[in-house]
This record gives C-alpha cells, sequence and structure tokens, in this order.
C-alpha cells in the first residue's frame, strides 16, 4: 500500500490510536491490528519513530477476543490539596472524547501473517534479496546457424591444399597416422592441421605460404610415392626434409621452378638412377642430402659448382672418378664415403683451403698417392681417407694442417716414416695410421703413441707391438708402388716449426668437438 493511502493521517492521530489500544488494554481486535499493519507498514522509519516504539508494545499475535464490555467510563480526576497559602483552583475539565474514524470497510479476514519481529532503531534493516535482471538474455536457440562466415584462404594455399590432397591420395602407409591431420582447410590457421607443412610469410608480399615441409621419420610409403607433383607444386618451399620414407623415381624436373629452396634432404629413401640433374637446377641450394640411397652412375662436375654449405653423398653405389674440379666446391662438410669411387684424389683439392672443414671419402676404391695439395686445407678439422687403396708416403706437406683433430690414414697401403712435423700440430686428437705398412715413428709420434693420440698398430715398426709380422712385410716391399711425382712429397707449403712440443695429455674430447660429418654415415 502506497503511502499517500493514510490520507490525512497524521502523526497525533497515530499517537491518538495506539492510545485507544492501551486504552482497550493490552490485546487489540484482530480486524483493527490488521488495519493497523497495513497501514503503518508504509511508514519509513525514522520520521515515525515514536509510532514504531508505540506499536512494539502491542502483543503478536492476539489471544482470542474477550466478550464485548461496555466502555469503562474515564477514571475520576485526581484531586491534590492546594497549599495552605494557594487559592483553591477549580477542577480540570474532563479530557474531550477520543475522535472517532470510521472503521475500514468488513474483509474477509487473512490467513494470519507470520510474526513480525521489529529491531530497535539503530539496527540497518536487512539486505533485500539480489533482484534477477529486468531483461535476462535468453539463449539462442537450438542448431542457429552461425553468424561467422566460413574461412577462405588466399589462392596461394588453396593450391598448396590441391597439391597436398593429392599427394595423400598416392600414400598408402603412414604408421604414424600423420596424413589423418590432413584435413580442412586451415592449414596456416591451426597448428593442430597439417602435421609436416609449416607456413610462413614471405617478403615481397608478407602473405601466409607453405614453406617448409619437414616428414623425416614419417615412414610414408606408396605405390609409388613419388616426388614427382609435389616438390615441384609447393612452389613457395624454403626448405624439404624428407628424410627416412621410401620415395622413389626421380627428383623432378620442375624443382627449378622452387625458386627459393635452401634445404633440400632425401636422404634414407629408395631414389635410383643416376644423381638427380634436376638439382643442379635449384641454384639457391645450401644444403643438399641424398645419402642412404640407391644413386647409381658418375657424379657430374656441376655439383661443385653449387653454392653448397653441405654436401652429403655417402652410402649410394656412385661409380667413377671424382670430378677434378673438386676444389671448386665451396661446401664446409663433405661426404661422399661408402660408394665406389676410385682413381686418385684430384690435386685441386687444395683449392678449398679457406672453406673446407670436414671431407669423408672413406670406404671408397680411391688409389694412387695422396697429393701434397691436402697440406693446404688449414681450415680443416677432419680428413678421413681410410678403407681405401691409397699409397705411397704421407707428404712433409701434412705438416701445415694446423686445425687438423681427427685424420685417418687406416686400411690403406701407406708405407716409409710418419713425417715428426705431423705429430706436431697442436690441435691432434686422433692420427689413426693402423693397417698401413708404416715402417718408422719418431720421438714426436712416440709421444702420441704414449698418449693415446696415435694408434699405429698392424704396420711394419718392429721395436712396437702389436705389428704386422716380418715376412708379410717383406712380402709388401718386394711389390709396392712408387709415387710418379717424389719431389712434391717433400714440399711444404708453410713455415713448420721444428722445435719438440710439449708432451700432450690426452685430450678431453667434449660432444661439441665431435665431428658433424661423422653423423650422417648413421641412418637418421
Amino acid at each position: 500500500m502506497a503511502i499517500e493511502s493514510l490520507g490525512t493521517l497524521d502523526l497525533p492521530m497515530v499517537v491518538d490510536l495506539i492510545r485507544i489500544f492501551e486504552l482497550k488494554g493490552p490485546y487489540c481486535t484482530l480486524t483493527m491490528t490488521n488495519w493497523f499493519l497495513q497501514e503503518l507498514s508504509v511508514i519509513p522509519r525514522g520520521s515515525w519513530g515514536d509510532v514504531a516504539r508505540r506499536f512494539t508494545m502491542i502483543r503478536w499475535p492476539p489471544p482470542p477476543p474477550p466478550p464485548p464490555t461496555p466502555p469503562s467510563p474515564p477514571p475520576p480526576p485526581k484531586h491534590y490539596p492546594p497549599p495552605s497559602s494557594a487559592p483553591q483552583k477549580l477542577p480540570p475539565p474532563p479530557p474531550p472524547p477520543p475522535k472517532q474514524y470510521p472503521p475500514p470497510p468488513p474483509k474477509s479476514p487473512p490467513p494470519p501473517p507470520p510474526p513480525k519481529h521489529y529491531p530497535p532503531p539503530p539496527s540497518p534493516p536487512p539486505n533485500p534479496p539480489p533482484r534477477p535482471p529486468s531483461h535476462p538474455a535468453s539463449p539462442p536457440p537450438p542448431n542457429s546457424p552461425s553468424t561467422t562466415p566460413p574461412y577462405t584462404p588466399p589462392i596461394e594455399l588453396q593450391r598448396a591444399l590441391q597439391v597436398i590432397q593429392r599427394f595423400k591420395s598416392t600414400i598408402t602407409y603412414d604408421p604414424l597416422r600423420i596424413t589423418d591431420t590432413w584435413t580442412g582447410n586451415r592449414i596456416c590457421i591451426d597448428t593442430s592441421t597439417y602435421k609436416g607443412f609449416i607456413c610462413d610469410t614471405t617478403i615481397s608480399d608478407n602473405k601466409l605460404r607453405v614453406a617448409l615441409v619437414n616428414f623425416n621419420g614419417f615412414n610414408f610409403d606408396g605405390n609409388p610415392l613419388e616426388l614427382t607433383n609435389f616438390l615441384d607444386g609447393l612452389s613457395d618451399l624454403i626448405i624439404f626434409h624428407a628424410n627416412s620414407n621410401n620415395f622413389t623415381g626421380e627428383v623432378p624436373s620442375g624443382i627449378s621452378k622452387v625458386s627459393s629452396l635452401f634445404e633440400l634432404d632425401l636422404s634414407n629413401n629408395e631414389l635410383k638412377g643416376g644423381f638427380p640433374k634436376a638439382v643442379l637446377t635449384a641454384t639457391n641450394l645450401t644444403f643438399l642430402d641424398l645419402r642412404f640411397n640407391k644413386l647409381t652412375g658418375q657424379l657430374p662436375p656441376q655439383v661443385f659448382t653449387l653454392d653448397l654449405d653441405v654436401l652429403f653423398l655417402n652410402n649410394n653405389q656412385l661409380v667413377g672418378n671424382i670430378p677434378q674440379n673438386l676444389g671448386q666446391t665451396p661446401v664446409l662438410y663433405l661426404t661422399l664415403a661408402n660408394n665406389n669411387f676410385q682413381g686418385p684424389i684430384p690435386k685441386s683439392i687444395g683449392q678449398a683451403s679457406d672453406t673446407l672443414l670436414e671431407a669423408l671419402l672413406l670406404n671408397n676404391k680411391l688409389s694412387g698417392c695422396l697429393p701434397y695439395e691436402i697440406g693446404l686445407l688449414r681450415k680443416t678439422s677432419l680428413f678421413d681417407v681410410s678403407q681405401n687403396l691409397l699409397t705411397g708416403p704421407i707428404p712433409q706437406s701434412f705438416g701445415c694442417l694446423e686445425n687438423m683433430r681427427y685424420l685417418n690414414l687406416s686400411y690403406n697401403k701407406f708405407y716409409g716414416a710418419v713425417p715428426e712435423s705431423l705429430c706436431r700440430l697442436s690441435e691432434l686428437s686422433e692420427l689413426t695410421l693402423k693397417f698401413n705398412y708404416f715402417t718408422q715413428v719418431g720421438p714426436e709420434c712416440r709421444k702420441l703413441i704414449k698418449n693415446g693420440v696415435l694408434d699405429i698398430k698392424l704396420n711394419c715398426v718392429l721395436d712396437l707391438p702389436e705389428q704386422r709380422s716380418a715376412g708379410e712385410c717383406e712380402s709388401f716391399f718386394l711389390m709396392r708402388n712408387t709415387c710418379p711425382d717424389q719431389k712434391s712429397l717433400d714440399y711444404i707449403p708453410c713455415k713448420i716449426n721444428y722445435s719438440a712440443s710439449p708432451e700432450k695429455s690426452t685430450p678431453h674430447r667434449r660432444l661439441i668437438d665431435q665431428p658433424r660429418t661423422y653423423a650422417a654415415l648413421q641412418r637418421h
């Protein structure tokens, strides 16, 4: 009920009502009390504090009303004796009769409300319960269509997706279930899709492209699984690594269209035929790994004109001589090991003195004498020509290999004296000369034997243990071949320190010092 419903009800009138209730006794009738509660329930606290305090003296709920009795007359006024000196005053007039108000219209008595407890005025009112929002958000209807438009990849990615899906259809063996992620069109948006593909932006137009393929170890197979229409179809590739799969056929000639291709790793696959000449058209290559395939034929000289940093061709079936322009290569790491190369090591190898760091030519059929030009490789730290048919003395120029750490000439037919200048090299960690026919080692070399740096077992140094038999050595020297250019073997292209070097301790080999190219001899 609004406060305006009180009409002309003001504070004195309410006080009179309370007096009437008090005159009626400690209980009031249910009808009047209900009306009184309804009327007073809208009176704000504070301004009606007196009324509220008086009203709290009314007991609630009331007991059953007593039978009606006539109103008792007002009590007679009390008379007090006047003071002796004051004149007698007349008694005060009787109080005016209480104002009469019409009773409220008869109502059917409502069910008795729960008892109301009114706290004392100082106590704050209880906090009202939170109101529900006037306009609650209605849930979206089920199966309502999304307002977000579907993703549409740019045209470059659409072309790449077509190439990928076509290649996917040729895969018949996928043990890691990689192709299960090749679904949808969010190839560069959702990283959980299209495993093995990595995107990047181009410098020219700053657009997302498929820039890298990494299939290493996926072990894909197909019927057949070929690179044609896949490698040459992704024209924005920078890196293509597909080590340890089952690719067959040839490297596609269209690889020349992949103008930004810098790294190509097709190692440990089933590539057959001659050296893939299409690779020679990929002029921006810096990393070429074709090891552990079934490549045959001769190595084209053009391969040494590519601007490569890494060239791994080991563990194939390549034959013929190593091209004479070997020294033109700018490669840092070269492996031609485990093939069928034959003939001498090209003298041009000395031209790679400013670049070549590691060279593996082991396990071929190389023959002839070591060219003195090898001594020009002042930056080379690893040189391995073991397990060949090489012969002759070690050139004195090997004393100029100032950065050499790992030199392996084992399992050949070398003979003569081991140069003392070679044993003085300060960086030398491993010098392996076993299974040859060397006949003499000097004091510097014997220091290396003692420290475990030099391995010269099974040679013809008769005063050392674990050497060949005298008869075996005699038979070899009866049939040995001589080098055609004997004078070059004594040529020294640098200034050599002939003073005795301090005795070396066993070198501490750290993992970072281990040759990188030796890792290429393993399938991975």
